[in-house]
């Protein structure tokens, strides 16, 4: 039954079907009640209103025990078919096929194929065809008053469940449309609604940055001040001026962040525009970080085409840059970087040799979104709040590309697969 399970997709409103099966059984009561006492048909009515009893006991069930607002595919499938198995005691008790209200019995399977799975809705109106082939040749006359019966002729008889059949299948066959169509219009508003969320998170980010770059624009001044007057008394002092051009080439570095993030309108980049390759990327990236970590930083460039250039993208750039920033930061002695192509695709694969994602993380879908937390013991210096993974993956992704987050099956760290199509590269 496994395959009919499928609570993410296929899913039914629990309070719209129990409202549906209320008024359901109070008009089977009342039709009861008129066909007995009004227009005088004499029949055992007892066990129809046995058999509606038990229907309303399984609503109440469902009403007051089943918690969840969304009833998943297997749970609904089995109260439908109940469904279709009471109208067909209650039908057979009443003149079967020659019963006016026979086409409501295809109310259930109708009902599935706009909410429920394909092989769900299949299975329904198999049951349904099954319960009118034997109403068809097996049920209770039901009498009409002052003993007058109504003869139905045999190609009539059979006519009506081959129409109640063609209707069913008409019906089925565009409910299943519409619903597939519906299921996509809510995946696709689903997906533009976390697009819309992100953008909103980049912005207050944004905001936040900017601000913090005019607050940091003075003292960082400050620091290039002092250090060029340190430069001037220590200039004889090699070890001690290679530490200051150290903090120099640094704070100039962060100088560039900060205009970039100050929303002045424009800021030259000679670079910008230029054709390049990943490995540009990777190369310019690994250098800034060997300027001040003392780890290895390994790129292995097998099985890449260097022959797909691309615009250099200030988004591209920041994004592998944090994730480069992310391996270093957390890794113990070495950081590889792959660069290769397969089929029409071209990856970018960091990892390293750390403790990995957290567990309780990777089995999620949290990392890449702002502010996570984990309930693993990890060093606290080191936990973060999740966002350069965030912005990075959010940055890649605006351009195209797909990323994938797992624990290395050699080295146990962390790895960040970058995925693009070789087709989407260009357009970059």
């Amino acid at each position: 039954m496994q395959i009919l399970n499928n609570s993410e997709i296929y899913t039914l409103n629990r309070s719209t079907y129990v409202n549906l099966r209320w008024i359901a059984f109070i008009g089977q009561i009342l039709a009861i009640f008129v066909v007995q006492f009004i227009l005088n048909f004499d029949f055992n009515y007892l066990p129809c209103l046995s058999i509606i009893g038990l229907g309303v006991i399984t609503n109440i069930y469902l009403q007051f025990k089943v918690k969840e607002n969304q009833i998943n595919n297997i749970l609904a499938l089995y109260y439908l078919v109940y469904d279709i198995f009471q109208l067909g005691l209650l039908f057979f008790l009443t003149g079967g096929i020659k019963n006016p209200f026979i086409f409501l019995i295809i109310i259930p399977a109708v009902f599935s194929s706009q909410y429920l799975s394909i092989k769900s809705s299949i299975i329904l109106v198999f049951l349904t065809t099954l319960t009118l082939f034997i109403l068809t040749f097996y049920f209770f006359e039901l009498p009409s008053p002052n003993e007058l019966h109504f003869h139905v002729p045999d190609y009539y008889l059979y006519a009506i469940p081959s129409s109640i059949l063609i209707g069913l299948l008409f019906l089925v066959y565009f409910a299943v449309q519409f619903g597939e169509q519906s299921r996509k219009r809510k995946k696709a508003l689903d997906k533009i609604q976390e697009i819309m969320a992100k953008e909103n998170e980049l912005l207050s980010l944004g905001g936040q940055a900017a601000a913090a770059a005019h607050s940091l624009g003075t003292p960082l001044s400050t620091i290039l001040l002092t250090v060029k007057e340190l430069q001037k008394d220590f200039k004889n002092n090699e070890k001690l001026k290679k530490d200051l051009d150290l903090l120099e080439s640094q704070s100039n570095r962060c100088s560039e962040i900060l205009k970039k993030l100050s929303l002045e309108p424009k800021i030259d980049d000679q670079f910008l525009n230029t054709n390049l390759n990943l490995r540009d990327y990777i190369d310019e990236i690994i250098r800034s970080f060997e300027e001040i970590s003392s780890k290895e930083f390994i790129l292995n460039l097998d099985g890449f085409n260097k022959k797909i250039n691309i615009n250099k993208s200030t988004e591209i750039m920041y994004g592998l840059r944090n994730f480069v920033g992310n391996a270093n930061k957390f890794s113990k002695k070495k950081i590889n970087i792959d660069i290769f192509n397969k089929k029409n695709s071209t990856f970018v694969k960091i990892s390293d040799d750390g403790n990995g994602f957290p567990k309780d993380l990777i089995n999620s879908e949290k990392l890449g979104q702002p502010y996570i937390r984990t309930f693993e013991n990890t060093n606290s210096s080191k936990k973060g709040l999740g966002l350069g993974t965030f912005i990075g993956k959010t940055l890649l992704e605006k351009n195209f590309a797909k990323v994938k987050f797992q624990n290395s099956e050699i080295t146990g760290g962390a790895e960040v697969i970058i995925e693009w199509k070789n087709s989407d590269l260009k357009q970059i």
